[in-house]
């Protein structure tokens, strides 16, 4: 069966035409002119994917979709007619998936909802609790509040913000092996570039800090064709 989308836009404008463009396309779509409309839908029909529009009456897209993902893995894309950093910042710290920026081509938005479905599909879920205040694993504590790691002794190691982000991944999925290109889309997501190699480097930078061995690591193992897994017990806290 056709993914079924739901489009939250209180632009007819807008919503009508890409309604009927992701129709062509082989899409099944439901639409909203706001959140309130948009949360009779949900609780209707089984989605696989949201767009919804950032600044809206009523309850806007980043509170929306916070309520969204507080709840479940439901993918959702941002549409934001302002391009300024911190709308993509705001949108992708609430849980969105992508975000595209007004005006767009419908074919970019169309490739970006395929992409958001393909990796909601393949990627591994979260076993460990997500949005934890915390992670133990080994002598190490990640505090998720302060996106600080502390070693036994209760000293703080400095960790990139790319360090962090991988550290996370595979704290919140202990014990499963995640090849490159998920680790790429957990980590990065769409600025990921095809023959990306920043996994290698960040793994690699990374066990020199968590790892008394890194050329023999206790927590990050390399699976040979298949990528890398945590393989040790992790807490949240």
């Amino acid at each position: 069966m056709a993914p079924l989308i739901l489009i939250v836009e209180d632009a007819p404008s807008i919503r009508e035409p890409l309604a009927r463009y992701l129709e062509t396309n082989h899409f099944r779509v439901r639409t909203a002119g706001n959140a309130a409309e948009a949360d009779s839908l949900l609780a209707a029909h089984a989605f696989d994917l949201v767009i919804a529009d950032i600044m809206m009456p009523g309850e806007d897209g980043l509170s929306l979709c916070r309520r969204i993902r507080s709840s479940g893995a439901l993918p959702v894309i941002l549409l934001t007619a302002r391009a300024e950093e911190v709308d993509r910042i705001l949108g992708l710290e609430v849980g969105a998936d992508d975000y595209v920026v007004k005006p767009f081509s419908p074919r970019e938005l169309l490739a970006r909802v395929k992409a958001v479905l393909r990796r909601s599909q393949s990627l591994p879920p979260r076993s460990a609790e997500p949005q934890a205040k915390g992670y133990a694993f080994g002598p190490w504590t990640l505090k998720t509040e302060e996106r600080t790691l502390e070693g036994p002794d209760g000293v703080v190691t400095p960790l990139s913000s790319g360090e962090y982000t991988l550290l996370l991944t595979f704290l919140e999925r202990p014990n499963l092996v995640l090849n490159r290109d998920q680790l790429l889309d957990l980590t990065r997501g769409r600025e990921a570039g095809p023959f990306d190699r920043s996994v290698d480097n960040q793994v690699s930078r990374l066990r020199r800090k968590i790892e008394a061995d890194p050329k023999d690591p206790l927590f990050i193992k390399t699976v040979w064709g298949g990528g890398y897994r945590f393989s040790t017990e992790v807490r949240a806290l």
